[in-house]
């Protein structure tokens, strides 16, 4: 496994960072918490030491089976990122979704991040959790009703009382970034990147690169669309958000399995999958500090860690490249 710094700080988290959003159940047609805990202890037995995770996914319930899963590792070697800012236990803010929990009821999902609600979040996140700090705390999303300033004046007290250690952000702009950087130094912005979707790349890359900031990749196996294990008229779970998703219908799953089949030998000469070959070029691009793996059990954990132990060229990525320009 390699290990990157994020931003300016002296946070080292390994490169394929296990990402906790299937393992809490929500949007993902459920989870199955005994293999999820496995997995993320798989992960760290092969250095996969960092687990993103988030309150909102499963209301809970993916932070406490990170919580369950790291309770006797030495929380030392171990990276907790974590996010706030999104309630489904208040109505204040943005509506972001009507969604279902896990039980299948009805619930309301609101972008919030006041200064208050900033405080509570970080206490309930420690208590699922385990821990009395969090690594990196992420706002998960922009929201219009509080001002980026007062949000990140509560994010700057958490740190000064030692119960976060680094500020980040997720799915913000360069000028959100920016704004927010003014108040409490923020040294990451996880955003979704993938061969699919390189949005970033005009703006935020750059802007990141000149900042000294890291970008955490999250999607970057379009939630297994990239595996090549996806074939057209799959069927998804009941609850599974992929089902109604544009890049998930036929005619779209058809294309990408047919580039995919063109860079296979590449990951086919050292023995690899098209997973890990998808992870490393993702890792390999400028300005991605790491990647976001999601995994059901042990072995898609183990598989995962060992995309870090690829070898690509710059002509490997010169010719990925060139296929994903003709999609």
């Amino acid at each position: 496994m390699e290990y990157r710094k994020l931003g300016k700080s002296d946070l080292s988290v390994s490169v394929i960072t296990f990402g906790a959003w299937a393992a809490g159940g929500w949007m993902w047609g459920g989870t199955e918490r005994k293999q999820s805990v496995e997995a993320i202890k798989a992960g760290y037995e092969v250095g996969m030491t960092s687990i993103d995770t988030a309150p909102i996914y499963g209301q809970g319930t993916s932070e406490e089976i990170v919580g369950e899963a790291i309770k006797d590792l030495p929380r030392d070697k171990v990276q907790i990122l974590t996010k706030f800012g999104m309630r489904w236990d208040l109505t204040k803010g943005d509506l972001a979704m009507h969604s279902k929990d896990n039980s299948g009821k009805a619930i309301d999902i609101y972008k919030y991040a006041g200064k208050e609600s900033v405080i509570y979040e970080c206490e309930q996140s420690l208590k699922r959790l385990g821990t009395d700090y969090i690594d990196l705390y992420q706002i998960h999303w922009p929201e219009t009703v509080t001002p980026i300033h007062e949000t990140f004046e509560a994010v700057a007290r958490l740190k000064e009382q030692g119960k976060i250690r680094y500020a980040a952000v997720c799915n913000y702009s360069a000028s959100q970034v920016s704004e927010a950087d003014l108040v409490c130094e923020i040294v990451s912005d996880q955003v979704p990147y993938s061969m699919m979707n390189r949005k970033i790349e005009e703006e935020l890359v750059p802007y990141c690169i000149n900042s000294q900031k890291s970008i955490l990749a999250y999607s970057p196996m379009e939630r297994g669309l990239l595996t090549g294990k996806i074939k057209p008229g799959h069927s998804f779970a009941e609850g599974d958000a992929r089902s109604e998703m544009k890049i998930y219908q036929p005619e779209s799953i058809e294309k990408v399995n047919a580039f995919l089949q063109k860079i296979k030998p590449i990951a086919d000469e050292q023995g690899a999958t098209l997973a890990q070959l998808v992870l490393k070029w993702t890792i390999e691009q400028p300005g991605i500090t790491i990647a976001l793996a999601g995994a059901r059990n042990a072995e898609q954990t183990i598989q995962n860690a060992k995309a870090a132990e690829l070898k690509l060229t710059s002509q490997h990525i010169e010719f990925i490249n060139s296929e994903l320009s003709k999609l």
